[in-house]
């Protein structure tokens, strides 16, 4: 797919790798200048360094919990780049596979709670309202929200992912009500199963890979999506070509959601 991008300005959080990384490469390589906002330095420099060979790329560490960090890192794309056309809100955690954090809410740690809650669904406020306030001057821009399928469909055993994803994605819909007059889309893409390196998708266990073949048998298109997919989404509500569509969660699940319901 080729959007023209050319001549804007993209933030988006999470992207050292995964989906994120999906995402400021395909940006990139329909012009846009992007700032790869992430926590983790190491990663998040060697992705810039590769992504560079393809366009603007520049590396901002981020910690999207913390409010000040947010402001900072605006200030320092404002002042370098003038404006900020797209902001992608990418940056999020899930609790980890095993069992003792994958539990049902009796069992559910506070810990657990309140980290996903500060990242995945804080952090999204913290970054957008930043941000809205700068599109809010360029009477333009686009926000477009990462949230799950789980954010729409629940299931057993995450309810604090569940909850913040959920979330993300109605406070979406509220922030398109709010920023349209101003010329603002906010959109929510939401991925389904998504095979990538950094998760149990292609780890060799046994019971991650019984793991994998229960969670195929609930896909009807029968395979893992892949990160492109996701960063195929974002590209489309990221231009013009988008421009009437706001308030919307764009599912891309391979037909999970359709009626499938799964107990992990």
């Amino acid at each position: 797919m080729e959007i023209d991008l050319n001549g804007k300005v993209a933030v988006v959080t999470g992207a050292a790798r995964g989906i994120g990384r999906a995402i400021a490469k395909i940006l990139i390589d329909n012009s846009a200048t992007v700032i790869s906002a992430d926590i983790l330095e190491d990663e998040g420099r060697k992705t810039v360094e590769e992504l560079s060979a393809s366009g603007t790329c520049l590396f901002i560490r981020l910690d999207v919990t913390n409010r000040q960090n947010v402001e900072d890192m605006v200030k320092t794309v404002v002042d370098k780049f003038g404006r900020i056309d797209i902001l992608v809100n990418n940056a999020g955690i899930n609790v980890g596979a095993d069992k003792k954090d994958r539990t049902t809410i009796d069992k559910f740690t506070q810990e657990n709670w309140d980290r996903l809650l500060e990242v995945n669904l804080t952090g999204v406020f913290h970054c957008s309202q930043a941000v809205s306030e700068v599109m809010i001057k360029q009477k333009c821009g686009k926000i477009i929200n990462i949230g799950s399928v789980l954010g729409s469909i629940p299931a057993r055993n995450q309810i604090g992912f569940i909850a913040s994803k959920g979330g993300v994605h109605n406070m979406s819909k509220a922030m398109a009500l709010e920023l349209a007059p101003y010329g603002i889309n906010v959109n929510c893409v939401a991925p389904g199963s998504i095979s990538m390196d950094i998760n149990l998708f292609d780890n060799k266990d046994a019971a991650q890979v019984e793991m994998r073949e229960r969670m195929l048998s609930h896909v009807p298109m029968g395979c893992f999506g892949k990160v492109d997919d996701i960063a195929n989404a974002v590209l489309f509500l990221s231009g013009e070509e988008s421009r009437y569509i706001t308030g919307v969660t764009l599912t891309v699940d391979g037909g999970w959601s359709c009626g499938y319901a799964r107990d992990f």
